[in-house]
């Protein structure tokens, strides 16, 4: 599984990256964590508010921070 935290780095970047790690760390499964912090591969993605979070090339949030209990549900599919 692939996460993607889609933003350039901002307080709830970073927030959003602690919970997707809590997350994946609760539920213990195996993922890759990343960040993806250039502007025009956050467009790409067609996100407009960041931060955003991509699972396995879909955004499944943009422009709040998920808690680690919503992200459960959504890698836990």
């Amino acid at each position: 599984m692939k996460i993607e935290i889609l933003g350039v780095g901002c307080y709830k970047c970073k927030q959003l990256t602690v919970n997707a790690e809590a997350a994946v760390k609760e539920l213990n499964i195996i993922a890759e964590i990343s960040k993806v912090t250039d502007i025009d591969k956050i467009t790409e993605y067609g996100v407009m508010m960041t931060p955003a979070l991509a699972v396995d090339g879909t955004v499944i949030s943009a422009g709040k921070v998920l808690s680690k209990d919503e992200i459960k549900r959504f890698i836990s599919k």
